[in-house]
């Protein structure tokens, strides 16, 4: 039999049209009627069990195998962001929302996986769960799907989950990490109540906002010292809010930020001592302060054994020099982490900078800008695959 690679060759026109019909007609959220259509029209010839979501635009499928066995599951998510697109490519979205993030590589690259799956159907013991998965960017979709049985999909519980995401990087080179690959993500906003006043006379006021600015500064110092380097927290400040009148003194003033942790107890002193260092700083100006510490998505943990075994199965079928060990966790988030805190398994990125742009200084996920080639659809298709086959592949695969 062919190996995974060479079928996924013959699979990467198709996988190219899929996905760039998928980027010039993207969705935003939970509800993706077109994208769900596309993808139920691919998976449609191969034969596999589908369900799709009540009341989210999402699609489970499962490949029972020719004998019983263990499940494992492959995740690709689906939406994009409400960013209009600046990539001038040919196939760029006019709609007003993009996938830059990547997420049209990773439908395209999931339903590569059903098919070169599918063909080996007699060669597999058991079942892959295929989780097509919306709402990753909006507020989380995986929890959804788990709470409408995608981890119980085959049958039995699935023992591993496996997901692969594009990033700005060496084309076709993988990079994971056991433990925590990617940060929680949190979110503050404080509001400082103060007595308004006329802008020219601030002395017969209680202004707000030169509060909101110290304790701005307060948030940088409160991380760099008292945080280890080694237990990394990130907080950026991205909103501030005072009067809309650029002479009145505002009765209120307040700020949001991002925050980003790779551990549970950073978490925890975040929702302690943030709105004790708000209150204080207000008190100090005669104002009072109301904070919120809003927890998002947990830290997303791989688990040891199933990164050693994605370690070497990518490493088998790409050669090791393809495989990369991060060094530290990265800082952005996944919502991937609530499927690893219920079944253990690996998140996996995989570098996707075209050809004649800088790795280094290419465009992140997120930006209007940001290009992934997708040149490595078929490897990442063959990847997936190959993973799956770890748990549920006979030893004449």
């Amino acid at each position: 039999m062919s190996s995974l690679r060479e079928d996924a060759a013959v699979l990467q026109p198709d996988l190219v049209a899929l996905r760039r019909r998928l980027h010039a007609r993207p969705e935003v959220g939970f509800a993706l009627p077109e994208t769900q259509r596309t993808i139920l029209g691919a998976l449609a010839p191969l034969g596999l069990e589908v369900a799709t979501g009540n009341d989210l635009g999402s699609v489970t499928a499962v490949l029972h195998g020719a004998s019983d066995g263990p499940s494992v599951l492959l995740r690709g998510d689906m939406d994009a962001l409400a960013i209009v697109e600046q990539t001038g490519l040919p196939y760029a979205s006019t709609n007003g929302a993009m996938h830059a993030c990547g997420h049209d590589l990773h439908i395209a690259g999931l339903v590569g996986a059903a098919r070169l799956l599918a063909s080996r159907r007699e060669q597999i013991a058991g079942s892959v769960v295929f989780m097509f998965q919306p709402g990753e960017e909006a507020g989380g979709g995986a929890p959804l799907m788990i709470r409408d049985g995608v981890l119980d999909a085959a049958g039995p519980r699935v023992e591993a989950a496996y997901g692969i995401h594009v990033m700005p990087g060496v084309p076709g080179v993988f990079q994971t990490r056991a433990g925590a690959l990617m940060a929680s993500a949190n979110s503050v906003r404080i509001r400082v109540r103060g007595q308004g006043g006329h802008g020219s006379r601030p002395y017969q006021a209680v202004d707000p906002v030169p509060v909101v600015a110290e304790i701005v500064l307060a948030l940088q110092a409160w991380v760099t010292r008292g945080f280890d380097v080694f237990d990394p927290v990130v907080l950026t400040v991205t909103q501030l809010h005072a009067s809309e009148v650029i002479n009145v003194i505002p009765d209120e003033a307040g700020l949001g930020a991002t925050l980003r942790t790779v551990s549970d107890d950073a978490v925890a002193r975040a929702q302690r001592e943030i709105p004790l260092l708000a209150s204080r700083i207000a008190a100090a100006h005669g104002c009072s302060a109301e904070t919120e510490v809003v927890v998002g998505y947990p830290v997303t943990v791989n688990s040891a054994p199933e990164t050693a075994g994605a370690i070497e199965a990518l490493g088998a079928e790409f050669g090791h020099v393809r495989v990369e060990r991060l060094a530290a966790a990265v800082m952005a988030s996944e919502d991937f982490s609530f499927v690893l805190a219920e079944v253990p398994g690996a998140f996996v990125f995989l570098g996707a900078t075209p050809a004649g742009i800088d790795p280094a200084t290419a465009e992140m996920n997120h930006s209007p800008r940001a290009v992934f080639d997708d040149g490595v659809l078929g490897d990442q298709a063959a990847a997936l695959a190959a993973l799956a086959l770890r748990h549920v592949g006979t030893e004449a695969q």
